[in-house]
């Protein structure tokens, strides 16, 4: 059925929308991959924040100009499955990127963050970016280091001082 004008506007305004609040996104041929599989792709999407879109590319190009995505422009080739991480930019990468593994028919073409294309081999990169959670108690970590050294500091100096007049009171028990 054919889509008309006003559906195809309305879809490159979507994504377009969809694509200027994104973090990264993630482009898959899902080809041969049952419908069943496809639900569950979705559901996991959701609840991990990843907006899962099936888009003609040519709506794709003229959705993707003026964003930080229209570098995927020559990627898109064949049948593409778009997958924009919201919240998490690694979002979307771990998911596809389980999901591959489980289907051989699934494959990534490409990815983009910042503006910059990666290859698909590059899957790993982006999946292994740390959640907002890992990356607060990362940088929770790194704060908090020097003021536990510098209470460690403080505390050896009694420590000192009492091994010290312990060490004086054994030598004068010798002594004596």
């Amino acid at each position: 059925m054919a889509i008309g004008l006003e559906d195809k506007k309305a879809i490159v305004a979507d994504v377009n929308e969809t694509a200027a609040n994104a973090l990264s996104l993630v482009i898959a041929d899902a080809r041969g991959v049952t419908v069943g599989d496809m639900d569950s792709l979705r559901k996991l999407a959701r609840e991990n924040n990843v907006n899962l879109r099936v888009v003609r590319n040519t709506l794709a190009k003229r959705a993707m100009q003026g964003t930080d995505f229209e570098c995927v422009n020559e990627a898109l080739t064949g049948p593409s499955l778009f997958g924009f991480s919201m919240e998490d930019p690694g979002a979307a990468a771990r998911i596809f990127k389980d999901f591959a593994k489980q289907q051989e028919n699934f494959e990534v073409k490409a990815l983009s963050i910042g503006g910059k294309l990666l290859e698909s081999s590059q899957i790993d990169t982006l999946a292994k970016l740390p959640t907002l959670e890992q990356a607060l108690g990362l940088l929770a970590s790194v704060m908090i280091a020097p003021v536990t050294k510098l209470v460690r500091t403080f505390n050896e100096v009694p420590t000192k001082v009492t091994r010290v007049v312990a060490a004086v009171r054994d030598q004068k028990q010798d002594a004596a």
